[in-house]
């Protein structure tokens, strides 16, 4: 490689890295406790809950949507996704229908009584740390700041690796030189963690990426997917919970349609999951990797007339099977491990990165020669 192409590269290196640096630090450290959220979740919210009537029927769903909007009067339902091991339905309300994320109340419910299931009062932790992981506190934006970073990363990674095989032509792999100087042995714990994470590090960037994506995403699909089936209901508004056809007759339809699938929430209309005028009733597969692809079933609010199944289109996709890869949420508790201690190395490779520029920095700055 010529020595003008290798200096590029090292520019590409250097300044992507310091840029996305800060961002990618405070992704990591956030990451970590994510990892584990079921784990971390169950031992916060632990309690002795017991349904009223563990061996009793349960509800209808109409039943739970009427009793989550005696709890809420002033709002409209947005989603009710269900427990997989305990008989609970959560429903998540808005002031308004298309009501954004911090203006959400989420209660959950059991389905043998309808009465609330009590929850965890004041500071959600992990709460907290997802919201500063996704976005910063900042919506929209902050994931698409995010993002940004995200692509930087994958930058950096790119030139580090071509940066490493001229590197590393008189030196055998995994090469620590302990007795040199603290800049020499921390240069090669940098180049040795980083190539050993960095077929982790594309993943967790490249899904990292696309998570921060999800809305201009799912307006897309909202937007040009389903724009057939909302073509007849140009002046028509968003029904109220009154003007709505039975909900377990929808989802009885969905789940007919679909035999073999597994009811996993229910999108209500006029939010970002559904149109303005059908439940988006969505089911998923049952193996380890369709479990999370979803697909809709469109059934008219009003009339209750099922409209439409259709598969999700690609994009849709990659942002269902981002989420779950980018937590290492596929192979149970030895692959998020996995992740951890990956997220660990990155972290040194961060740290390291931005000593040795400052190192280098300073010797630049005194007239001292490259080691």
């Amino acid at each position: 490689m010529k020595r003008s192409t290798l200096r590029a590269w090292s520019g590409i290196h250097t300044w992507t890295s310091l840029i996305c640096t800060v961002f990618m630090l405070m992704l990591c450290i956030t990451g970590l406790p994510l990892i584990f959220h079921d784990e971390i979740d169950a031992l916060l919210h632990s309690h002795d809950w017991q349904p009223a009537h563990p061996d009793g029927p349960l509800l209808s769903l109409d039943t739970m949507l009427d009793a989550a909007l005696v709890n809420r009067p002033d709002h409209a339902p947005l989603f009710m996704s269900f427990d997989t091991d305990r008989p609970v339905v959560n429903v998540t309300s808005g002031p308004t229908p298309d009501a954004a994320s911090r203006d959400m109340h989420f209660a959950s419910f059991d389905r043998t009584s309808g009465n609330l299931v009590p929850g965890d009062e004041g500071f959600d932790v992990m709460h907290f740390i997802l919201e500063l992981h996704t976005d910063m506190f900042l919506g929209l934006p902050g994931m698409l700041f995010l993002g940004a970073m995200g692509v930087l990363l994958i930058l950096a990674i790119i030139s580090g690796v071509v940066l490493y095989a001229p590197f590393m032509r008189k030196l055998d792999f995994g090469t620590v030189r302990a007795q040199r100087s603290p800049r020499v042995k921390w240069l090669d714990y940098h180049n040795l963690l980083g190539i050993v994470t960095v077929a982790w590090l594309l993943v967790v960037g490249l899904t990292g990426v696309v998570n921060t994506l999800k809305t201009p995403i799912v307006d897309t699909w909202r937007t040009h997917a389903l724009a057939d089936l909302t073509a007849g209901y140009d002046d028509a508004r968003v029904p109220t919970p009154q003007e709505m056809a039975s909900l377990d007759a929808a989802v009885a339809q969905a789940e007919a349609a679909a035999p073999d699938m597994t009811l996993q929430f229910v999108a209500f209309p006029g939010g970002s999951w559904s149109t303005d005028y059908h439940y988006a009733i969505f089911l998923h597969g049952n193996t380890p990797l369709t479990s999370h692809i979803i697909t809709p079933a469109l059934v008219d609010a009003r009339t209750g007339t099922f409209a439409d199944m259709r598969e999700m289109p690609w994009y849709n996709k990659a942002l269902s099977l981002s989420g779950p890869l980018h937590f290492g949420d596929y192979g149970g508790l030895p692959l998020k491990i996995l992740w951890a201690v990956l997220d660990v190395f990155t972290i040194v490779v961060l740290g390291t990165g931005v000593y040795l520029w400052g190192v280098r920095r300073k010797r630049e700055k005194q007239g001292g020669g490259e080691v």
